[in-house]
Order: C-alpha cells, then sequence, then structure tokens
C-alpha cells in the first residue's frame, strides 16, 4: 500500500493556492448583512455597572405603567410566594421512624406567630414581605434584607427583618476599601476569591431628601440577605428579569397607545366639506369677535368645523360636498401584529403566552396544558432558589433566637430547650403548588403511580403542597366528627374508576 494514499487531497483554487474554508460558525461571519452587530465580550459586572440603574429606573417605570409588565410582577410574586406563602413543615423525631409531633407543632406554632411581626417596621407579615421581593425581580433583579437582632427587633423573638430598598446599594462605588484591602464591585466588597464580605449602602435612600445628607455605611454580609441570581460567573449584582425584552416592551406599548390615538381619531372625524372656490358655508363664520365662528387666521375669521348632531339631517349648500375620511384603525393586522410581539416576550421572560396576556382564544387542551407544564417547571425551580438563598437563612437565624427567647412553648407552657437545637433543625419546605389542568386523568395517573409502587404517598401529597401527616390527621378528625353526628361517609378507594362501598350499597337499593 503506497503511504501516499493515506494523505487527504488539498483542495487547490486558482493558481494553485488552497482554498479557503468556510468558517465553522455562521452566526460569528463578518459581511455587509452583518455590519451592524456589534458584540464584545465585556465582563458582565462593567456592563451592570454603566447600565443597572437605568435598567432598574425602567423596569420600575413600566412595572407601574405598562399592563403586562405589571401582570408579569404579579405572577412572579403570586407564582413563586403563593397565597399562603411558603410553609414550613417540621419533621423533628425522637427516634428514627418516631415523630416528635408536639415539638413540630410547637415550631411551627411559633413559627406562624413570628410571621405575622417579622417586619421590623410593622406594616408587613413574612409572606407579604417575600411577595414584595418577589415581585420586585422584575423591575430590580436583587433585593436586599437586614437581619435585626436583639432589642431592636421589637418583638418577643428578639428576630426580626428589614427589606431596604436595593437602590440604597452604591452602584458607582469602585474602589479597594481601605480598611480591608478587599476591592469593591458596585458596592459589594469581595475578597480574593470573589466572595461577598460586605456591601457599601447610603443610609437612606439616595433621593430621600430627609436633611441629613447622604452617608454610606459599610455592612458585614453576616448582617444582610442580599439574593439575586447568578448568571454569569463572577457576577456581584442582579440583573431585572425583564431586561430581554424591556425595550421591544415600550415601543409595543407605544405602538399600541399610538393605535388607540388614530382609532379614536378616526371615530371622531366623519369627513370634510369641499367648495368650489374653498370658502366655507353661510353661517359658518362668526364676528371679529369670535363669537358664532371657530377661530381667526390671519386676522380674518375663518370656519374649520361644522358639528352635526344626533338625529338631525344636514342640508349642503350648492356646489358643497362631502369626502367621508376614513381611517385605518382599528386595523385587522393590528391584533396579530401585538400577539406576535407578547409571544416573543413571554418567550423571553420563560412564561406562556396565554398566562402573561391573559389569552385563551384558540388554545386547545394539549397546547395549554404543555405550555403550563413547562412554565411551572420554571416556577418550581425559582421557589427553590428563593428557599434556599432567603427561606433557610431566615429559619435558621430564627430558631436560634426563638429557643433562647423561650417563645417555642409544648402544650404545657415549657420551652422547648435551646441546647437541643440541632435536633429541632428538621424541616421541610411546602411552596405553593397548583391544581391538576385536568384533574379527573391526572389523579388517576397518580393513584396508579401509588399502587404500583411507583410512587410514596408522602411524595404525591408535597407534589400537591400538602403533608401526609396532616392529611391523615385531617381524615381521621373527619370521620371520628362524622361518627359522632351519625353521618356515613364513604369508604376511601384508591383504583381509578372504583365505585365505593356506600354507592353500591345505593345502588343495590
Amino acid at each position: 500500500m503506497n503511504w501516499r494514499n493515506l494523505i487527504p487531497k488539498i483542495p487547490f483554487g486558482r493558481r494553485g493556492a488552497p482554498a479557503q474554508a468556510k468558517r465553522a460558525f455562521t452566526a460569528a461571519r463578518i459581511s455587509r448583512t452583518e455590519a451592524d452587530w456589534l458584540a464584545t465580550n465585556t465582563a458582565i459586572n462593567s456592563e451592570l455597572r454603566s447600565d443597572l440603574n437605568k435598567l432598574r429606573a425602567r423596569g420600575r417605570d413600566l412595572v407601574k405603567n405598562n399592563d403586562y409588565a405589571k401582570k408579569y410582577a404579579g405572577m412572579c410574586a403570586d407564582n413563586i410566594v403563593g397565597a399562603s406563602g411558603v410553609r414550613l413543615q417540621m419533621r423533628v423525631e425522637d427516634s428514627p421512624g418516631k415523630p416528635d409531633r408536639l415539638a413540630n407543632r410547637a415550631i411551627e406554632e411559633a413559627w406562624k406567630r413570628w410571621g405575622a411581626v417579622a417586619d421590623v417596621t410593622g406594616m408587613q407579615s413574612l409572606r407579604d414581605m417575600c411577595s414584595s421581593m418577589m415581585g420586585a425581580m422584575p423591575s430590580d433583579g436583587e433585593f436586599l434584607v437586614r437581619e435585626v437582632i436583639g432589642e431592636s427587633a421589637g418583638n418577643a423573638f428578639n428576630y426580626a427583618l428589614q427589606l431596604i430598598d436595593v437602590d440604597r446599594i452604591d452602584t458607582q462605588y469602585n474602589a479597594v476599601e481601605a480598611r480591608t484591602g478587599n476591592l469593591v464591585i458596585m458596592g459589594v466588597e469581595v475578597n480574593a476569591y470573589r466572595r461577598p464580605v460586605a456591601l457599601h449602602i447610603w443610609t437612606s435612600h439616595p433621593q430621600d431628601y430627609t436633611g441629613q445628607g447622604r452617608q454610606r455605611e459599610r455592612v458585614p454580609v453576616e448582617e444582610l440577605i442580599h439574593g439575586f441570581k447568578v448568571d454569569h460567573a463572577e457576577q456581584v449584582r442582579g440583573i431585572p428579569w425583564m431586561a430581554p425584552g424591556m425595550l421591544s416592551l415600550h415601543h409595543l406599548g407605544g405602538f399600541q397607545f399610538s393605535a388607540i390615538l388614530a382609532a379614536e381619531h378616526g371615530a371622531n372625524h366623519y369627513g370634510f366639506i369641499y367648495s368650489p372656490d374653498g370658502e366655507p358655508p353661510a353661517g359658518m363664520v362668526g364676528d371679529s369677535d369670535g363669537t358664532g365662528g371657530v377661530g381667526q387666521y390671519d386676522g380674518k375669521d375663518v370656519a374649520q368645523v361644522m358639528v352635526s348632531q344626533p338625529g338631525v339631517y344636514d342640508t349642503l349648500p350648492a356646489g358643497y360636498r362631502v369626502e367621508a375620511s376614513e381611517s385605518k384603525y382599528p386595523e385587522a393586522s393590528f391584533a396579530p401584529f401585538v400577539k406576535t410581539a407578547l409571544q416573543r416576550l413571554a418567550s423571553g421572560w420563560r412564561v406562556s403566552y396565554p398566562s402573561l396576556a391573559s389569552d385563551l382564544e384558540g388554545v386547545s387542551f394539549s397546547s395549554i396544558r404543555a405550555g403550563t407544564l413547562e412554565e411551572r417547571d420554571r416556577w418550581m425551580a425559582d421557589q427553590e432558589w428563593f428557599i434556599r438563598i432567603f427561606m433557610e437563612r431566615v429559619f435558621q437565624r430564627w430558631l436560634l433566637m426563638a429557643l433562647l427567647s423561650g417563645q417555642i412553648r409544648m402544650p404545657g407552657g415549657s420551652p422547648l430547650p435551646s441546647s437541643k437545637i440541632d435536633k429541632f433543625r428538621a424541616h421541610e419546605w411546602m411552596p405553593r403548588r397548583w391544581d391538576w389542568v385536568d384533574p379527573k386523568s391526572d389523579t388517576e395517573a397518580n393513584i396508579l403511580e401509588v399502587r404500583a409502587g411507583l410512587r410514596s404517598p408522602q411524595d404525591l401529597c408535597a407534589s400537591m403542597g400538602y403533608d401526609f401527616d396532616e392529611v391523615l390527621e385531617s381524615i381521621a378528625r373527619a370521620r371520628k366528627l362524622a361518627e359522632s353526628l351519625g353521618v356515613p361517609l364513604p369508604a376511601y378507594d384508591a383504583t381509578p374508576g372504583a365505585t365505593t362501598s356506600a354507592e353500591k350499597a345505593s345502588a343495590a337499593k
């Protein structure tokens, strides 16, 4: 075998020169059609340093004045936090497999009592604070909470939270901290590994003119919870969730407003009256003082508008004619254009179009099911992020202070000992869950999974937002109450489509 045959042949162009290879990625091509596509590999913090304050200001303006931005902010709060908030479910055990029900109930009840007084200002409950934080993520992209410990908390637990406007983080402060030698990036002080160690914040809002002047303070991260989603390596500040669609939404709002004005103008103007010599009809010109006329131009009375009243037949003088004014709005292409724009926004914000636009026209059951399930996966991921970055830290700090303050008490009145705090840490979170898209089919499928041993009842209850122990206790109480009142309850049968014993008895009659 000739070894030269193993060498791949190189194509040659003209004059024996090798043919030029095509670029591997067409998106990196530089030609006339891509001349306006300017992109650079700029550090994320450098981009945020110049754009973050403007992004946040524009995002807040959209939430205040744009319908769809307001809807998206509400969707974030409603789906991540929910009407009942993220519920705490204790899992304290006396021994493996033997739950300490009294301790569990005592801690859960104390957590609910603290939730009502968690805000150091006394204006919000814990659930309301969480809703405010998540509702601001589309415009702010981050939240800031100060933990207040001791008598300053203003409650019996000696622990409270203060929700702080992220505008108070000094975005323009970029320097080397003289006391520590650490680098400060947009008000966030980081160590050599880019781990945040402190925040430099204003003592009051930059635009809150209290007469005290602006003062900056360094607050260690042990006293603050600075939450945001990390989308890029070495990122130290949050990116507003609406950023990918802000510009499109702004222009869409302007287009809709202009279309409404055009439609209103077209509805108010029926047409124009034309004359052979350009003079208005007799009787439409008033006196020189303007009475009876419409206005003046160059010192002369000029009639511009002729008013027609409902129920009146108007007669035009001889030689005059009326030409109707034709308006393009409302135009047939208006709705499809707006729908396409909103579909693009929904994709960028990772929500379903029917939810964002409140548009269920032409939506089939299968399509809305697929879109809803995909959207719920996004919300559940956001819930887990919020639990990890906020709820877990708050619970650990609260549990310590509640035990030390003697605020977690057993039914007899004795407080739980703080020395057993490690035992009392076992817990789970029960975030908001949603109703089934197809209740009958989904319920039957879940029952089959449980009966086949592919899923436990505990996991099924958790996926629905319920606690299995509480469900069983509630069923037991209901049966006991029904028995005491002499009210028969049907027997439960986990077989899909099966007939209960009560239904069989009724059919036999």
